[in-house]
């Protein structure tokens, strides 16, 4: 799962997502051991990088098993079994505030999870 986890923050990273943020759900939330979560500027961007995520993780064997929300562009939803990426576009993060609502579950240290020098100092 870590490795996934890296894979779909560069991804996310190469299309210019901001505010990565990874969160532990495997206590809370039965069907994922983590959620990604990170933003786009507007709806182009936040499909661009969902379509990222999704080649990237794709092309390293990762089946999707689902995906809501990519002709909005609002929040698309990427469910790949123990990894569930939320895109957001800002303002929907704003709203939906996912990270409050999942606060008793540890946030994933990314730069531990990134193996690219710089860590998350790369990210925005």
């Amino acid at each position: 799962m870590l490795r996934d986890l890296g894979l779909a923050v560069r991804a996310a990273d190469d299309k210019g997502a901001t505010a990565p943020v990874a969160l532990d759900v495997a206590e809370q939330f039965g069907l994922a051991d983590a959620f990604l979560i990170v933003s786009g500027s507007v709806e182009r961007n936040v499909q661009s990088i969902s379509d990222a995520i999704e080649d990237a993780l794709n092309d390293a064997g990762v089946r999707t098993v689902r995906r809501e929300g990519r002709e909005s562009g609002r929040w698309i939803l990427l469910d790949f079994g123990d990894l569930i990426v939320h895109v957001f576009h800002q303002e929907e993060r704003d709203f939906y505030q996912l990270e409050r609502l999942w606060k008793d579950c540890p946030a994933i240290n990314l730069a531990s999870v990134l193996d690219t020098p710089g860590g998350a100092a790369d990210l925005q």
